[in-house]
């Protein structure tokens, strides 16, 4: 047995089933957790940041990819027509 950090609910946990860093919902609240300790099982607030992170670096591809189309218009452009 666990307690919730976020809502002090009791949250049945087997120590066997889990790992230290496993992630898991709190079923009253519907906090995200970390496992922090299996021997007892102890929980910690899951931090959101990871999920920020991975929207950053999705707003940074999509920027690469706008500055690769700018670059490859630029360059269709420059040396389009030859008047011989």
């Amino acid at each position: 047995m666990a307690t919730c950090p976020e809502c002090d609910a009791d949250i049945e946990v087997d120590e066997f089933d889990v790992d230290k860093g496993d992630l898991i919902s709190c079923p009253d609240c519907g906090a995200n957790l970390e496992v922090t300790s299996t021997s007892p099982v102890e929980l910690e607030g899951a931090d959101d940041d990871e999920d920020d992170e991975d929207d950053d670096e999705d707003e940074d591809f999509e920027e690469e990819e706008e500055a690769d189309a700018d670059e490859s218009e630029d360059e269709e452009t420059e040396g389009g027509d030859w008047d011989e």
